[in-house]
């Protein structure tokens, strides 16, 4: 939706609509959020009109009712490694064609004025027709963290049938082989790989990384053969809410991994704690189902998954590996309902307390689950 020529608030200004916003209504996607670009102001003409100053390194304001971000156009001057390595200068002189050019991809260099027409000097409506995502210019190397937005974009838009123009692939590539990327931040490599495990063909993100020579700096083990295998396991990820969905789908890419090599993964992207748990569940289960079902590992299972108190985290990995590992979780099933049916209340009606109860109850529990594994 357009902003309103006549709100009070931008009448006079030179504003347009850009970026994601812009590209998606021309593909029609959903468009969830507007972000504005302001030509010719200053930061004082803006609070004067009653947006709230929010960027700490370029002027970014949000407007007083709608909390929409306008940011004044700006240039970018690389200064340093990672991406946050840049001098931003914004100031009345800057051009909307300069503020397009400091762009990654021209599908996003595309400017809609606020009454209409739009503005794309670097044939983004093209690239949009012909499926193509292609960097705006020889900057886009400046910014490593664009090797895993513009992977993350294939992986939004591949269904659609687009792919990534060669040229912009050999530059990818040329970063990754730069060194910039292990300048990135552990964040801000995670939230773009959970952007991108949540899109509608996550492999895309993965296979694009690998094909510039990116997967190797982040995912050293993935890169060493086994991204296949990873990637066909993903594909029997649960049908969540969309992050649920990329959660899921990380922890069965990441079950081929050994051990070490999963909690190296997790301690080099600072994943959060419920992810990197996720994962070592999944592991879990997939390992038990490895070889005959046995008593003792049946328990070891069901006590690291903390069965008793939170029984849905089993529920749910017993949803998990039916599918991915194709086998027939029925076993399993009734080794659980027969454990969790060991009633603590009569072993204490017994006289069992303190740690007897504790050792009763698991003997209790192990030969319940010997019984129903016959």
């Amino acid at each position: 939706m357009a902003a309103n020529p006549n709100d009070p608030c931008i009448a006079g200004l030179d504003v347009y609509r850009v970026g994601g916003a812009v590209r998606d209504a021309l593909l029609g996607w959903p468009v969830y959020d507007n972000d504005w670009v302001v030509v010719g102001a200053t930061p004082e003409a803006m609070r004067q009109r009653g947006f709230k100053p929010v960027g700490r390194d370029f002027p970014v304001f949000l407007h007083p009712e709608t909390a929409e971000e306008y940011a004044l156009a700006r240039t970018e001057r690389k200064s340093g490694y990672g991406y946050s390595g840049f001098e931003v200068h914004a100031s009345p002189d800057v051009t909307l064609e300069e503020d397009l050019l400091r762009r990654d991809l021209t599908v996003n260099a595309i400017a809609q004025r606020v009454d209409g027409p739009l503005i794309d000097p670097f044939n983004g409506q093209r690239d949009i027709e012909k499926r193509v995502l292609r960097h705006v210019s020889p900057a886009f190397s400046e910014d490593p963290l664009r090797v895993l937005r513009t992977a993350r974009f294939l992986a939004r838009y591949k269904p659609l049938g687009f792919c990534i123009a060669d040229e912009t692939l050999a530059l990818m590539t040329q970063v990754s082989r730069s060194g910039e990327l292990e300048h990135l931040a552990a964040e801000r490599v995670w939230v773009e790989t959970e952007k991108a495990l949540g899109e509608p063909d996550p492999q895309a993100y993965f296979t694009t990384l690998a094909q510039c020579e990116a997967l190797s700096v982040w995912w050293p083990a993935l890169a060493d053969g086994r991204l296949e295998q990873g990637l066909a396991a993903m594909q029997s990820a649960p049908d969540d809410s969309q992050t649920s969905r990329a959660h899921w789908r990380y922890a069965l890419l990441v079950s081929v991994l050994e051990d070490t090599e999963r909690e190296a993964v997790a301690k080099r992207l600072r994943l959060p704690n419920a992810v990197a748990q996720l994962a070592r569940y999944v592991a879990l289960s997939l390992h038990l189902l490895k070889a005959p079902l046995e008593p003792a590992a049946v328990l070891h299972w069901l006590e690291r998954l903390d069965g008793w108190r939170k029984p849905e985290q089993v529920e749910t990995q017993l949803q998990l590996v039916g599918g991915v590992a194709k086998a027939s979780v029925a076993p399993l099933s009734a080794a659980w309902e027969a454990a969790r049916n060991v009633s603590p209340q009569a072993l204490i009606a017994q006289g069992f307390k303190g740690a007897a109860l504790g050792e009763a109850l698991r003997e209790q529990r192990q030969q319940a689950v010997m019984n129903a594994l016959g």
